[in-house]
């Protein structure tokens, strides 16, 4: 069944891909976009050698101008976004007291802010029963003393999806994010399969009995 695109923001070899393949498996069309195009057309090459339908487009996420127009690119392509994902963070090695406040800005820009100018590109596209999703990160509620700025993005963006979903529940659309409680690995309780799984699932929860947050704390 046709379900429209998932548009994968951030979409790396990690939960972007899983993200990707799993809505892609129930029907939507795979459309990727992240910053290195090298990578991003091996994953759909991937994809596309695994029979889904896939378009990808290369852009740095912190660039709204550029974020909107490949949004809606991929969007007229595909006629309509059904799910989009958020997934990309900024990781800076520093603590509170070595983090200049540009820094911290930049890497809100990226871990933040891209997932607004993503939303309002991805509106006029999107219909009843559209979601919209975010990997989030136990870093909002513990943060991480080496690298300060994870916290504030990861914290911000479920206030966010949070402000998101109480604007878009008016038109039968619902945001939330998926808290990861844990260190994203390959093989072990939070390979990005079971995230994307998860991920998943929760995205088909009814609207009545709707969470704006998820947490996942590991396939058993």
């Amino acid at each position: 069944m046709d379900q429209g695109a998932v548009v994968v923001i951030g979409a790396g070899p990690g939960i972007g891909a899983a993200v990707a393949r799993r809505f892609a498996q129930a029907g939507f069309a795979p459309a990727l976009v992240a910053r290195s195009p090298g990578p991003l057309e091996q994953l759909g090459r991937q994809l596309e050698s695994e029979g889904f339908t896939t378009g990808w487009t290369p852009v740095d996420v912190t660039d709204a101008s550029a974020l909107s127009v490949a949004i809606e690119r991929l969007a007229e392509h595909t006629g309509s976004i059904g799910h989009l994902h958020f997934n990309p963070s900024a990781f800076t090695s520093k603590d509170a007291l070595s983090l200049s406040a540009e820094e911290l800005l930049t890497d809100l820009r990226l871990g933040v802010a891209g997932l607004l100018t993503a939303v309002q590109a991805a509106r006029p596209y999107m219909s009843t029963g559209a979601r919209v999703t975010a990997t989030g990160g136990a870093t909002a509620d513990r943060p991480w003393p080496s690298a300060a700025s994870l916290g504030v993005q990861k914290a911000a963006l479920r206030n966010l999806v949070t402000s998101l979903d109480a604007t878009l529940a008016a038109d039968g659309i619902r945001a939330m994010s998926l808290t990861v409680a844990g260190d994203v690995k390959d093989g072990t309780p939070f390979d990005p399969a079971f995230i994307a799984d998860a991920l998943y699932r929760a995205s088909q929860t009814d609207s009545d009995f709707w969470a704006t947050e998820q947490r996942f704390t590991g396939h058993e």
